[in-house]
């Protein structure tokens, strides 16, 4: 395979390990209907996701390190495949856990091998370069599979086996295949088969920032779409969870412009901004501001702070890449997972909108007490980006 072909190849699994991750999304309430759970059967699919990841990512986050980058790429592909097949076989709201429970997995073996695979291709001097990729490639793949099933649906009508499943079914295990052609990077090293993550000193707060983040990016995904449903506006779900990410790729150019603490900076404006204008959108049921509001949390998640604090740890980790990434996700599916639980849960007990507001009040707290702590250490990083 030419060389110029191993960076675009690697962006292209790790796109379709994360376009399975969101596929199922617009089918939420599809598959919740017959669970009798209401929100809480939504937010308890959320905790296998997690149930699956967290595991992965505390204890496997170096396993590349140990047997190389290859086989947990491949393999969070071929988790992928399995998980949407099972949907495709068996939908319901069990398979839907299950299916969760494994991409999970996947998705932890893939960014934290893909992260540092990826940097090993482009070359250590070009860190920076190789987080944008990995960013841009994962980005894209969390909001094109909810946007594929979105407009599946619109095009087929009401069914539980939309054409971006069979899509995916069809290209992941040719990848899965595909990933032995690319080069080894290294030699596996004589580490143990399990391995915690590692937290690099001083890069707390982009951990705590993703946390803050991808909680927004988590409600969008899972409980805003059920108050859309509510209200009539269930056909723009995949459209909205599309947005929630995709508008933060569209960003991450200007990110890339900004040093680390610039686009943290902006991250914790953008956030709590964002989330109140899509809160207010949904209590007004104005289309509009939801899309907007989406829009903004994207820029603010998926542009500037999910780059700047994937730059940030690979830079203050170069020998530990996987292991470094893998602390930073611990930090940010915990604000994926965790505040959407809560949420549903508060949902069956007060309603939608009252779980969202409280939602919204307590990000908002979280933003100015991290920022405060931030602000308040000595000096700013004296880290910058690779020319790339």
């Amino acid at each position: 395979m030419p060389r110029f072909l191993f960076a675009p190849l690697l962006a292209l699994c790790l796109f379709t390990v994360t376009f399975a991750v969101n596929l199922q999304a617009p089918l939420y309430e599809a598959y919740a209907a017959g669970s009798n759970l209401g929100a809480t059967a939504v937010t308890v699919a959320f905790a296998a996701y997690a149930a699956g990841l967290m595991p992965a990512l505390l204890l496997l986050g170096g396993l590349s390190d140990r047997i190389g980058r290859r086989i947990p790429v491949a393999l969070a592909l071929v988790l992928g495949c399995a998980a949407t097949a099972l949907l495709v076989v068996a939908p319901g709201w069990s398979s839907l856990v299950a299916a969760r429970f494994l991409l999970g997995a996947g998705t932890a073996l893939a960014t934290t091998a893909g992260t540092a695979w990826m940097t090993e291709i482009l070359g250590n001097n070009r860190a920076r370069t190789a987080a944008l990729t990995v960013t841009s490639a994962t980005s894209l793949g969390f909001g094109g599979g909810a946007l594929a099933t979105g407009v599946s649906l619109a095009v087929q009508g009401s069914t539980l086996v939309p054409a971006s499943y069979a899509a995916l079914l069809a290209a992941a295990p040719v990848l899965a295949a595909l990933v032995f052609a690319l080069p080894r990077t290294g030699r596996p090293q004589p580490v143990s088969l399990l391995r915690l993550p590692v937290f690099p000193s001083g890069t707390w707060v982009y951990g705590a920032a993703m946390a803050l983040a991808w909680s927004a990016t988590g409600m969008t995904i899972a409980v805003v779409p059920l108050q859309l449903a509510a209200h009539g506006l269930g056909g723009w779900t995949g459209l909205v969870i599309f947005l929630a990410i995709f508008a933060g790729f569209l960003c991450q150019p200007i990110a890339r412009r900004l040093t680390n603490r610039q686009a943290l900076a902006a991250g914790f404006v953008l956030v709590p901004l964002g989330f109140l204008v899509l809160l207010g959108g949904v209590w007004l049921q104005a289309l509009p501001l939801v899309l907007a509001g989406t829009c903004i949390t994207s820029a603010a998640s998926y542009g500037f702070t999910y780059l700047a604090s994937l730059a940030e740890v690979s830079v203050r980790a170069p020998d530990d890449r996987a292991r470094a990434t893998a602390g930073l996700f611990v930090y940010a599916y915990c604000g994926f997972s965790l505040p959407v639980i809560a949420s549903g849960a508060l949902a069956d007990l007060l309603g939608l909108l009252p779980a969202l507001a409280i939602f919204a009040a307590a990000q908002m707290a979280a933003a100015v007490v991290i920022a405060g702590a931030w602000r308040r250490q000595p000096g700013p990083s004296a880290l910058a980006f690779d020319a790339g």
